[in-house]
């Protein structure tokens, strides 16, 4: 039996799914992209291939090896797109909540259902279906959860709106304990460097009392100034319009002072090492063009 622990972003990690480029399928049309970054490679033809993905994967899985982490990876569907493994499910102290995920990506949860068979049965829940939450909208700080939505009436035209007022509202019902937080995120349809897609897109913890944050993936102020007076200005890494494009909030963290960052994210490398973190490199730009990065294609189930 799994005992699933997982509190913050931060304390030592033991147990990960991990998600697989493995027969990930051909190029999506331009009609099935699900996000603008994924759609402007399609567009361009650079969209990833299999091969980069996989290799910049198993980077990612060395790391893990190297810290002693325990490692599950999704049983391979031929075809089909299971890097993100972090949008089917997520960890809330020791209950694991299966997403309601897009219809078209169901497939994913069954790929991890042996997984799920170690847990718990009254440890695994699966929300009412008007409730759309996803894990990057997610983010645990102790007593805090910290959930990214977007409040626009024109939620249901957005499919890079992935979760709903009821998903923040559900995660209150089920947690009262917590303190909730919402956080409405600036959404586009078009241009990626307009879209948190996420909330790990433009915020993320890190070590026991800082984090990484993108002003403008917020739409309002309030929200952005709630994170500055928990944190502390000076313990806030601000990053520009292009940084949050690379995905450079979309770290993982193994430990509170290891941060695994993709190799090319050099100011921010900087600062983490400044700061006396022990930074972990990995190649990770291929698979970023999809519009996710390393917390996205992780789903913590063990942390101490």
């Amino acid at each position: 039996m799994l005992q699933l622990n997982v509190k913050n972003e931060t304390s030592r990690l033991k147990a990960v799914i991990l998600g697989t480029a493995e027969c990930n399928g051909p190029t999506p049309t331009i009609e099935e992209a699900y996000d603008p970054k994924s759609l402007e490679h399609i567009k361009a033809g650079t969209y990833p291939v299999e091969k980069d993905m996989c290799a910049e994967m198993e980077a990612m899985n060395q790391v893990f090896l190297k810290y002693g982490v325990e490692v599950y990876r999704p049983e391979i569907i031929k075809d089909y797109n299971q890097i993100f493994s972090r949008d089917i499910g997520f960890v809330i102290d020791d209950i694991f909540i299966k997403a309601n995920i897009l219809p078209d990506r169901e497939r994913e949860l069954d790929a991890i259902q042996y997984v799920i068979d170690r847990m718990d049965p009254n440890k695994v829940l699966r929300p009412p279906e008007e409730v759309h939450i996803e894990g990057g909208d997610v983010i645990l700080w102790d007593d805090h959860i910290f959930i990214g939505t977007y409040k626009g009436s024109d939620y249901k035209d957005f499919i890079t709106a992935r979760t709903n007022m009821h998903g923040v509202n559900y995660i209150k019902e089920m947690f009262p304990h917590k303190i909730v937080k919402e956080f409405d995120l600036v959404k586009s349809r078009i241009e990626p460097r307009d879209n948190a897609l996420h909330l790990d897109c433009c915020f993320q913890p890190v070590g026991k009392n800082k984090g990484v944050i993108y002003k403008s993936g917020f739409r309002e102020e309030a929200d952005y100034l709630y994170l500055v007076d928990l944190f502390g200005k000076d313990n806030l890494f601000h990053i520009e319009r292009e940084e949050m494009y690379h995905m450079t909030s979309n770290f993982f963290s193994i430990d509170t002072d290891v941060v695994v960052i993709e190799k090319n994210f050099t100011r921010l490398k900087n600062w983490l090492l400044e700061k006396g973190f022990t930074v972990e490199e990995v190649p990770y730009a291929e698979i970023a063009k999809q519009e996710g990065l390393l917390r996205c294609s992780t789903l913590p189930l063990i942390r101490e």
